[in-house]
């Protein structure tokens, strides 16, 4: 059983930001399991997927943002750029020999949590809206999903 479960709750609406999430909730139970066997090598891993993901996640999420014209954009971007400085301490952290699996999931859920359930609910209906207009769009015989990936 995984230590932690993907909640309904959480989900915007918006399958890619939905399943992006979701990948953080299996890093997440990645850590626990490093933390039980106590594998330094996985959480190395796990660590470096997370930057990655996160990295990428975060450049989606506000692209999307901008295409809808949400106006807390910016508010939203310091909220995702304070986020990858902890994970970039808890890396730093975690190369001069400390063990962080455990501090390092604990912050991830209570971050995730918070950020998903405030912060990306705000912005959810403006980006649900332009999307469905792009899709209405892409019907008519116009592509805008390459600009998402510019």
């Amino acid at each position: 059983m995984a230590y932690w479960e993907w909640q309904s709750s959480y989900e915007l609406g918006i399958s890619a930001i939905d399943n992006q999430h979701k990948k953080l909730v299996y890093y997440i139970n990645e850590l626990c399991s490093a933390l039980a066997t106590k594998n330094r090598k996985q959480v190395a891993s796990v660590l470096e997927g997370i930057i990655e993901h996160t990295t990428s996640h975060f450049a989606f999420e506000e692209q999307l943002m901008s295409e809808a014209g949400y106006e807390m954009i910016e508010s939203h971007k310091k909220t995702h750029a304070a986020f990858a400085a902890v994970i970039d301490r808890y890396k730093a952290s975690f190369d001069e020999g400390y063990d962080v699996a455990g501090q390092l999931m604990a912050e991830i859920q209570i971050w995730l949590t918070y950020h998903i359930t405030n912060d990306d609910s705000d912005y959810k209906e403006c980006v649900k809206k332009m999307l469905s207009c792009k899709v209405a769009q892409n019907i008519n015989g116009k592509s805008w999903f390459k600009t998402l990936f510019r």
